[in-house]
C-alpha cells in the first residue's frame, strides 16, 4: 500500500448500499475511529482513526487479508490528509473538509459506536445510531457450525471491543449458544455493532447476537462450558474434561487468526475479512477445511467411553463417526469393551465429531468423547484374533467426504432428531420408508418427500432414535441399485 502514515485511511471500492456502519466497522478492532466522510457517488469512504499507529496496524493487516464488505472486495491505503476536519462555521449545518481545504459534505458519522459517549467534535450523531445498549450481557447464537467454536476462540474474538469478564456456552433447539458479559454495555455495543452477522471460519459459523436481558452472568464453574476470568479460583465442576492442554495450546496459538492483527493464513479468517463461498469451497478442495490449528497434524484419534458393549460394534461406531469426517480405523479395546478408540483422517475431524457427539446417547447410554493420547490406532498382529473388535475402514467406499469440495462439507450439522434422506428411488414411497424407519425401534413423527421424490426429510420422536436410525440405515440397498444415504438435518417438519 502505497502513501506515507496517516491516521486518515482512504477506501475504495465500496459496495454502493454499504453503510457508515460497515465501514466503521472495519477499523473498530484496532482502534478508536474518530471521524469518517462517505463519498457515496465516488463508492469511496476517508476513515480517521484516533492515532497513526492503528492505522498503521490496520492497514499492515488489511495488505495481507483482502477486506471485504458485502462479499465485495474493497482497498485500503494512506491518504494524503492528515486529519478530517470538522467545521461549525457555515450554517449548512456540520462540514467535513480536509486541511487542505477542499470542502465535502459529509454524511454524518456513526459516532456512538465508539468506546466514549462524547461526539466528536462539531459533528452530530445520526437518529440510526445506535441507542446506548441496557446490557453489557451479549447473547450470541452460532449458524452452520461448521467447525466446533470453543469458549477461547469466542473470548479471542471478543476481547478485541473490551475486557470480557465472563462467558458461558450451552447447546439450546440444537443451536450452540453463549452469554458473554462486558464490563460496560458500550463494548458490548461495539461488539455486536462489528461482529454480527460475520463469519468465524470460511463461510461457516456465523454469528448472530443480541443484546441479553441479564445484566450479570452467575459463573458456578470454570472449565470448556463456562468461564469467570474475574474468578480464576473457581473449581472445575463435574462438567466435561477440558480439552486437552495440546490441543487447548494450539487453539489459543491458532486463534491469533481470528483477532486483529495478525498476518494472513491461507484457509484461516478475521471476522471482518470474509472471502466468498467460491474461496471456501476452493480451500476445501485445497484440503484446508476445518480450524487452522488443528489440521491433519493435529490429534487425529478419539477415545469414546461408556458405550454399551452389549451393542456396540466397529461398524455402528463408522456409521455414526463417519458423519463428521472420515473413519480410518476403530478399535474396541479388549480389557474395557465399553470403550473404543477412532481414528479419524484428520485433526479438523476428530475436533468436529468430539464436537457433536459427546454427550449423545447411543444404544441407551450417554457417551463421553475426547482426544486421546494415541496418535494412531494400531492394527492387530496378522493372524491374531481380537474376535473382529478392531477394524480397518481406510479403503471404505462409504466415506462421505473423500470428494474435495463435495457438498457433504456444507451439510454437517448436531444430531437432531429430524434426518435427511437422499438417493431414494422412484419406485419407494412415504409408507415404505415410514415402515423402515419404525423398524429401527421408534417413532416416526412426521416426514416430507422433496419435490423430485429423490430426497426427503423424516423426523423421529427423540435425537437417540435418530441416532440409531441413522446408524441402522445409512447405506441400506432400497433395490435399483440405491444405496439409502441418511445425515442429520438442521430443518423441522
Amino acid at each position: 500500500m502505497d502513501g506515507a502514515p496517516s491516521r486518515v485511511l482512504h477506501i475504495r471500492k465500496l459496495p454502493g448500499e454499504v453503510t457508515e456502519t460497515e465501514v466503521i466497522a472495519l477499523g473498530l478492532p484496532f482502534g478508536k475511529v474518530t471521524n469518517i466522510l462517505m463519498l457515496k457517488g465516488k463508492n469511496q469512504a476517508f476513515l480517521e482513526l484516533a492515532t497513526e499507529e492503528a492505522a498503521i496496524t490496520m492497514v499492515n493487516y488489511y495488505s495481507a487479508v483482502t477486506p471485504h464488505l458485502r462479499n465485495q472486495p474493497i482497498y485500503i491505503q494512506y491518504s494524503n490528509h492528515k486529519e478530517l476536519k470538522t467545521d461549525n462555521t457555515l450554517n449548512q449545518g456540520p462540514q467535513a473538509f480536509f486541511q487542505a481545504g477542499t470542502g465535502c459534505r459529509p454524511t454524518q458519522a456513526v459516532t456512538a459506536v465508539q468506546a466514549t459517549n462524547a461526539p466528536i467534535s462539531g459533528t452530530t450523531v445520526s437518529e440510526s445510531a445506535v441507542t446506548p445498549a441496557q446490557s453489557p450481557v451479549l447473547r450470541i447464537i452460532i449458524d452452520n457450525m461448521y467447525y466446533p467454536v470453543t469458549l477461547d476462540v469466542l473470548h479471542q474474538i471478543f476481547s478485541k471491543f473490551g475486557a470480557v469478564l465472563k462467558i458461558i456456552t450451552f447447546t439450546k433447539n440444537n443451536q450452540f449458544q453463549a452469554l458473554l458479559q462486558y464490563g460496560d454495555p458500550v463494548n458490548a455495543q461495539q461488539a455486536k455493532l462489528a461482529l454480527d452477522g460475520q463469519n468465524i471460519y470460511n463461510a461457516c459459523c456465523t454469528l448472530r447476537i443480541d443484546f441479553s436481558k441479564l445484566v450479570n452472568l452467575n459463573v458456578k464453574y470454570n472449565n470448556d462450558k463456562s468461564r469467570d476470568y474475574t474468578r480464576p479460583d473457581l473449581p472445575s465442576g463435574d462438567g466435561q474434561p477440558a480439552l486437552d492442554p495440546a490441543i487447548a495450546a494450539a487453539f489459543a496459538k491458532e486463534t491469533s487468526l481470528l483477532g486483529l492483527p495478525v498476518a494472513a493464513v491461507p484457509g484461516a479468517l478475521s471476522p471482518l475479512a470474509i472471502p466468498n463461498a467460491a474461496a471456501a469451497a476452493a480451500a476445501a478442495a485445497a484440503g484446508r477445511v476445518g480450524m487452522p490449528g488443528v489440521s491433519a497434524g493435529g490429534n487425529t484419534v478419539l477415545l469414546v467411553s461408556n458405550l454399551n458393549e452389549e451393542m456396540v460394534t466397529p461398524q455402528s461406531l463408522f456409521t455414526l463417526f463417519g458423519v463428521y469426517g472420515d473413519v480410518q480405523r476403530v478399535k474396541i479395546l479388549y480389557n474395557k469393551k465399553d470403550s473404543a478408540l477412532i481414528q479419524m483422517a484428520d485433526g479438523n475431524q476428530s475436533q468436529l465429531a468430539m464436537s457433536h457427539l459427546n454427550g449423545q446417547k447411543m444404544y441407551g447410554k450417554i457417551i463421553r468423547v475426547t482426544l486421546s493420547k494415541h496418535q494412531t490406532v494400531q492394527l492387530p498382529r496378522e493372524g491374531l484374533d481380537d474376535q473382529g473388535l478392531t477394524k480397518d475402514f481406510g479403503n471404505s467406499p462409504l466415506h462421505r467426504f473423500k470428494k474435495p469440495g463435495s457438498k457433504n462439507f456444507q451439510n454437517i450439522f448436531p444430531p437432531s432428531a429430524t434426518l435427511h434422506l437422499s438417493n431414494i428411488p422412484p419406485s419407494v414411497a412415504e409408507e415404505d420408508l415410514r415402515t423402515l424407519f419404525a423398524n429401527t425401534g421408534g417413532t416416526v413423527k412426521a416426514f416430507k418427500f422433496f419435490q423430485d421424490h429423490k430426497m426427503a426429510l423424516l423426523q423421529m420422536s427423540t435425537v437417540e432414535e435418530a441416532i440409531q436410525a441413522l446408524i441402522d440405515l445409512h447405506n441400506y440397498n432400497l433395490g435399483e441399485n440405491h444405496h439409502l444415504r441418511v445425515s442429520f438435518s438442521k430443518s423441522t417438519i
